[in-house]
């Protein structure tokens, strides 16, 4: 499992997941790092077809890499388990990842506003 393998982002669009695994050389939707991608430029070319909605509307995470080279899962508490699993195995993680749920303004999302 490479470092670059297990990076990529990811949304809950109505009930179904996009994940995007992060590939070293594409640079669309790049994050300011340049080793991910970030929601708000990648939304574009991934979001579901017929999908009128801005990147930060639904639940999102991503996942990055520890200086330890653990994974670490940061997102909305919109999400649950079970999509965080299948955000895992997707993207080949089989080590347990440090999760942050990041309830700040920057994973906010529609919930969010309901409240």
């Amino acid at each position: 499992m490479s470092k670059e393998g297990i990076r990529g982002v990811f949304w809950l669009v109505e009930d179904e997941l996009v994940i995007v695994r992060y590939e070293e050389g594409v640079t669309e939707g790049l994050s300011k790092s340049g080793n991910n991608y970030n929601h708000e430029r990648l939304w574009e070319s991934v979001k579901p077809k017929g999908c009128n909605k801005k990147y930060d509307y639904y639940p999102r995470g991503r996942v990055e890499v520890s200086n330890k080279g653990k994974p670490v899962v940061y997102m909305s508490p919109y999400i649950g388990n079970e999509q965080v699993q299948t955000v895992l195995k997707t993207l080949g993680i089989d080590v347990e990842p440090i999760i942050h749920i990041d309830g700040s303004k920057h994973y906010h999302c529609h919930f969010d506003e309901e409240n």
